[in-house]
């Protein structure tokens, strides 16, 4: 029997790993639960799993769910802050981490539960993308493992040979292709793109995710961000990795080898299927998706990338090269000037222009020259680019 934490137990990731557990009583057990100020969410998760434990990032949070659990009659404990998330994933029962936590708020839980070497089931891009090397020499001397769960990461991994440990550059691939949608303005007329609106821009055609993400994958930096992300998992540069768009969204991911075979992995867009794939590893199980019809297909369409209309993608591509503290303050940049779109701070238009600024002056940063391995570091960018982006923001709108 398996122990699940999952953090992030609110979310679209959260709520589609309890669905597949749910489906194998027999394997898995749901230990803890974060979520950071969902309660009435977590209230309902906790009464149907009964967790041991239940984390609330927000202290009043926290104590709203504590008297609402009790009154209920439930044992689970009800911990609170990045200390209590830290001490679930910390925990000799906890078998498998779910890393759901959207932004760097996953970076803290990720690197300690690897230091515990538990197996860490990654959804949160944000860890490698500020703080690759750290979080890879942890998983190098520590005897935890990394299995991505990002629909594309996760076909990349399926499409590796048997055995293979991420952190590690698979024998013979000389490439990767990341698929993309394209999201909803993959065909508006670019003129149109200033009036675009939250709920528009988060109204993604083929996958159910949440807010943050949704814009992300609206503007392609979801893309640039596993770009960056697929390089630290699979040993590879940043080079050797491309994003083609695919409107249809079946094929997640191609991994082409030095011999020119090329393999790809397909299934619905339905997240259930790479948890499952995660959770089971490298065993099978059933996820609960429909089967994919093939006959019902008709066609599969590739196209490149228009980075006219992508600027974000540009812009992580150009961090992606530049290394260093570059990933950590485009992630920071795009955090602070996505939630400044979807608050109707600025228009859609203003964040790779508010990202491009950011970048502009990483040499600025109070870090620059302090090492990628220093927690403090990473920290320090991140906070200073967070800053530098509320100051730009003003001067752009």
């Amino acid at each position: 029997m398996q122990q699940l934490v999952i953090l992030g137990a609110t979310g679209t990731i959260g709520r589609n790993t309890l669905d597949v557990a749910e489906r194998h009583p027999e394997r898995f057990t749901i230990f803890a639960l974060t979520a950071h100020r969902d309660v009435a969410g977590m209230r309902e998760l906790c009464l149907i799993h009964k967790p041991a434990y239940a984390v609330m990032a927000d202290g009043h949070a926290a104590a709203t769910l504590r008297s609402n659990l009790q009154d209920a009659g439930l044992k689970t404990e009800v911990l609170e802050g990045m200390d209590g998330i830290q001490a679930v994933v910390s925990m000799p029962e906890a078998d498998q981490i779910v890393a759901g936590i959207v932004g760097a708020a996953g970076l803290l839980p990720v690197l300690r539960a690897i230091e515990h070497d538990k197996r860490v089931l990654l959804a949160n891009k944000e860890p490698l993308v500020m703080a690759g090397a750290l979080v890879m020499q942890a998983l190098s001397r520590s005897r935890a493992e990394i299995i991505p769960l990002d629909s594309e990461h996760n076909a990349v991994f399926q499409c590796l040979p048997g055995g293979y440990r991420c952190g590690q550059a698979p024998a013979g691939v000389v490439r990767i292709l990341l698929t993309a949608s394209g999201g909803p303005f993959r065909n508006t007329p670019l003129a149109e793109l200033e009036n675009v609106t939250p709920a528009q821009a988060v109204a993604h055609p083929n996958w159910n995710m949440g807010r943050k993400i949704s814009v992300d994958s609206a503007t392609m930096m979801n893309k640039g961000l596993e770009t960056i992300e697929a390089a630290w998992l699979f040993g590879l540069g940043p080079e050797q990795i491309e994003v083609v768009l695919h409107p249809q969204s079946l094929v997640h991911s191609f991994v082409e080898y030095r011999d020119s075979s090329v393999l790809a992995q397909l299934g619905q867009p339905d997240m259930r299927t790479p948890i499952a794939q995660a959770l089971a590893s490298p065993e099978r199980i059933d996820s609960g998706v429909s089967p994919l019809s093939l006959q019902r297909l008709g066609q599969l369409d590739f196209e490149d990338v228009d980075l006219e209309r992508y600027p974000c993608l540009a812009l992580a591509n150009e961090a992606a090269e530049a290394g260093g503290h570059y990933p950590n303050v485009l992630n920071a940049a795009n955090e602070v000037a996505v939630d400044a779109f979807l608050q109707g701070e600025i228009p859609y238009l203003v964040i790779p222009s508010l990202i491009r600024r950011c970048l502009d002056t990483v040499h600025e940063s109070p870090a620059e020259g302090a090492s990628l391995m220093e927690l403090e570091a990473v920290l320090a960018v991140d906070d200073w680019a967070r800053g530098q982006a509320r100051a730009i923001m003003s001067d752009l709108i």
